[in-house]
């Protein structure tokens, strides 16, 4: 059942892709107002009212009191090109006992959702001077903001080079693994590793790196690809994910001589936590 009429839903659900169970990209466009400009690797808010439906399987809802018209809103990173004016993409995982994302994965196309009109964050390229070697490493869905930046905001540079690191449990979490590997015929500069942390539940035979994305960098991987060590003169690193992947990563990116990047002093590690 599609969810109720309601004076906040203002955007329609125009596109539902399930990548694999629990995990979907979604496109939602506005509903007679304009998309508000934006930055690659920013979020905007989604939201759906108590009483909208949520997805079987997930987890039985405690009572929280709630009226159910009252609007439950969650951010999330966009996936779109900033220079996409017609819609808003998402890459969302099912949380089974979370309040919003078993309601949106209950949505189908032509079903309405809030979309908040500004959008925010800070995990953007501002303070990655032009030309510089880029390591961009996700877990999951981290991937989203990597993916805006890819499609609007990242060009194929003859001499800087650009990887993603990608970290899941299977292949078939590794979402948008077509796009990428697209990329990575039509760019000599850019590079796809995908990573998977439980190969011996694949259906059939993985030939690809196994482990965690932390292991790509500590056996030297990335340098090998490029033909040089990623410097952190020269080459910067976006962390998004869970924050095991992010504090693994930021004890070995400490080791090789790059910092995080701060208001107060400027480095080549950059960090979103997604949760």
């Amino acid at each position: 059942m599609s969810v109720q009429p309601h004076p906040q839903l203002n955007a329609i659900v125009m596109q539902r892709i399930e990548v694999a169970p629990g995990l979907i990209i979604m496109r939602v466009c506005p509903d007679g107002w304009d998309l508000p400009d934006f930055e690659a690797g920013q979020f905007a808010v989604l939201g759906l009212p108590q009483a909208a439906q949520r997805v079987p399987l997930s987890d039985l809802e405690d009572e929280t009191g709630d009226a159910p018209d009252r609007l439950i809103r969650r951010a999330y990173s966009i996936a779109s090109s900033s220079l996409e004016k017609g819609y808003i993409e998402f890459y969302v995982t099912l949380v089974h006992s979370g309040r919003l994302t078993p309601r949106l994965f209950a949505l189908k196309v032509g079903d309405r959702v809030h979309l908040g009109k500004k959008f925010s964050g800070t995990f953007t390229l501002d303070q990655v001077p032009e030309g510089s070697d880029l390591v961009l490493v996700a877990t999951g869905t981290g991937l989203a903001p990597y993916m805006s930046m890819m499609r609007g905001e990242i060009v194929c540079h003859p001499e800087a080079r650009t990887t993603v690191v990608l970290g899941a449990r299977h292949t078939w979490d590794l979402g948008y693994r077509g796009e990428l590997a697209t990329m990575q015929r039509f760019c000599k500069t850019f590079h796809y590793i995908p990573v998977i942390s439980r190969p011996d539940e694949e259906l059939t035979r993985w030939n690809g790196h196994t482990g965690y994305v932390q292991d790509v960098w500590e056996r030297g991987l990335i340098g090998q690809i490029w033909g040089r060590q990623p410097d952190p003169s020269r080459c910067h690193v976006l962390l998004c994910g869970g924050p095991r992947m992010i504090e693994s990563m930021m004890t070995a990116l400490t080791a090789s001589g790059f910092r995080e990047h701060t208001k107060d002093e400027p480095g080549q590690i950059h960090v979103e936590k997604y949760w």
